[in-house]
């Protein structure tokens, strides 16, 4: 076993956090007990670079369950909790990861779990597989397939299908049901306002909250800040999730004119530049910025300190920046995904249906890998079968029953005859 954390005497606490998470994950529980009985991963090495904190720490003790042999890092230095990672390595798991770690650093980790030679990747924003592809060309042969985390990474996927330059099949989790719909909608909407809250300490109820992005991360940040008290104002450039967050109740106006307006500011799109220097100059003394995007792009921090005329920490986690025209800006967490760079990401009921399709795509891959290379785009959907059995099995852990059809409902819903 290698393994490269800050402190390996951390341990007891970090298996305290994921016995926790495990109480109150039920799907991943099924799914332990019968990955422990039919050993799908036998021989063979998974690599994982998700963020390394309990819910994450226990999908890996999983998907080790299952015979595999796991490599783990973190996927954002700032999210990494170091008493999970030392609770992973007691367990006997390989992690390569610590909390704030340098750019250097964090490379030299993800480089070390692809040199591990996996035949399985489970991805959060794509690291691995772009790490594998540029710089491990020739591990490529070695992995069977692997599946994707987050919106952020997805993106990048199909770009990298699009072009030819994927080379292997990737399931892509984010786009199930039960994990788009729950975990990017109710996930992101508490987490992000977990982080917020516990960091600011202070009111969000009265502001005027600004969020950049109606996707289905933005409506969760959107309705939970109204459910705060807050006024939002969405910032869009599809003008149909504009329309929807018009019709949602919410203002829709441009950054530029928000930036005059808001006391916090969310930007939850995946893309690069949302928040940049005319935002910055035009937002109140005292704004707070942070971003719920995977990447620290999102909110413009090399341009904002280029501008800044100085800098100073506020608070734990935020950094105050003055401007030329007097005001301060304030942005949590460096700009890093503030529910896991401030908080403890998503709560574990939601990730234990987010988890499920990882761990059951992943065995999805492994049963049929002779199939997925047979040419075509190598970007694949969760099979909807996988998606439904996660439904079925989250509503009996609520004990919650649904109605089913009779035969004659289904004949009348597939005929066309009256």
């Amino acid at each position: 076993m290698a393994s490269e954390i800050r402190n390996e005497a951390l341990w007891e606490s970090g298996a305290a956090k994921i016995e926790w998470v495990k109480r109150n994950m039920p799907l991943l529980n099924g799914i332990e007990k019968e990955f422990e009985a039919e050993k799908p991963f036998k021989g063979l090495r998974i690599a994982l670079s998700v963020h390394l904190e309990a819910k994450t720490a226990y999908l890996c003790k999983v998907l080790a369950a299952g015979g595999a042999e796991m490599f783990v890092t973190g996927s954002n230095p700032l999210s990494t909790q170091d008493d999970v990672a030392a609770g992973l390595v007691h367990d006997g798991l390989n992690v390569f990861a610590w909390y704030n770690a340098t750019e250097d650093e964090y490379h030299s980790h993800i480089s070390k779990v692809i040199q591990a030679k996996p035949n399985v990747i489970i991805d959060d924003g794509g690291d691995l597989v772009n790490l594998i592809h540029n710089e491990y060309p020739e591990l490529i042969t070695e992995v069977i397939g692997g599946c994707e985390e987050t919106t952020t990474g997805i993106i990048r996927l199909k770009a990298m299908d699009k072009a030819g330059a994927l080379k292997f099949p990737m399931v892509l989790v984010n786009d199930a049901d039960c994990k788009h719909l729950f975990d990017n909608r109710y996930g992101t909407g508490q987490s992000v306002w977990d982080g917020i809250n516990r960091t600011t300490n202070l009111i969000v109820a009265g502001k005027n909250v600004v969020v950049a992005g109606y996707g289905w991360c933005g409506k969760g940040v959107a309705m939970r800040a109204k459910g705060l008290g807050a006024s939002v104002i969405v910032t869009e450039i599809d003008p149909i999730k504009a329309m929807e967050a018009v019709m949602d109740g919410f203002k829709v106006m441009p950054m530029k004119e928000a930036a005059k307006v808001g006391d916090f500011f969310v930007t939850v799109t995946g893309c690069a530049d949302v928040i940049g220097e005319e935002a910055f100059m035009n937002m109140k003394d005292g704004a707070i910025c942070c971003n719920a995007g995977h990447f620290d792009v999102e909110v413009n921090m090399a341009k904002l300190r280029e501008i800044a005329e100085s800098s100073y920490t506020a608070r734990s986690n935020i950094v105050g920046y003055r401007l030329k025209n007097g005001n301060t800006v304030f942005v949590i967490a460096e700009g890093r995904l503030v529910n896991l760079a401030a908080g403890d990401g998503h709560p574990a009921e939601i990730m234990d249906m987010s988890f499920a399709i990882q761990a059951l795509s992943a065995e999805y891959l492994v049963k049929n890998r002779d199939k997925l290379r047979s040419g075509g785009s190598m970007t694949l959907n969760v099979p909807k079968d996988i998606d439904r059995k996660v439904a079925e099995r989250k509503l009996a852990a609520w004990g919650i029953s649904v109605d089913k059809l009779t035969p004659e409902q289904e004949k009348y819903l597939n005929g066309w005859e009256v």
